[in-house]
């Protein structure tokens, strides 16, 4: 199995617990990112992942957003109240899926995955992997890169401009 098509093989779990399997996003270009509700950081990629989806979604990017609690404990709630946060206070439209762990033993074998490919483990709160529709790792983005900056990354990989 090619690590290409290895991507497309991960089962992830929405935010109401049922499995999900990659594949379904296959053609689509990916901005995977770990959030949290309670960081610095918060307000801001919100704000700018809600953009980028509203501009790009009907050009076939999708965002899949991964909660987690590994950093000072700053996304405590169910995932109910997360999913709930983010679309009210964000108006987000796109996947919130269920808590996991980005880095350790216990990280969810996507991250352990995403890493391997770009990168050690994951400094923090919103860091970002850019994905091709090929399942090919395009970028990874610190967790201080507000989406925004760079916009036409997502707009090269989605080939337009």
């Amino acid at each position: 199995m090619t690590s290409l098509s290895r991507f497309f093989h991960f089962f992830l779990s929405d935010g109401k617990g049922n499995d999900v399997e990659l594949s379904k996003y296959k053609g689509k270009v990916l901005l995977i990112v770990n959030v949290a509700s309670q960081c610095g950081l918060t307000t801001s990629n919100y704000t700018e992942l809600a953009e980028l989806y509203q501009k790009y979604k009907d050009q076939g990017l999708e965002i899949l957003a991964f909660p987690c609690n590994q950093f000072n404990g700053q996304e405590p709630g169910t995932n109910e109240e997360i999913e709930n946060f983010v679309c009210t206070r964000f108006k987000a439209e796109y996947p919130i899926f269920s808590k996991v762990e980005v880095n350790g033993s216990d990280a969810a074998p996507l991250y352990k995955y995403l890493k391997s490919v770009k990168g050690d483990e994951i400094e923090w709160n919103f860091a970002k992997f850019l994905v091709d529709k090929d399942g090919k790792l395009v970028e990874r983005y610190a967790p201080t890169t507000t989406p925004l900056t760079f916009e036409n990354d997502i707009k090269k990989v989605l080939g337009v401009a």
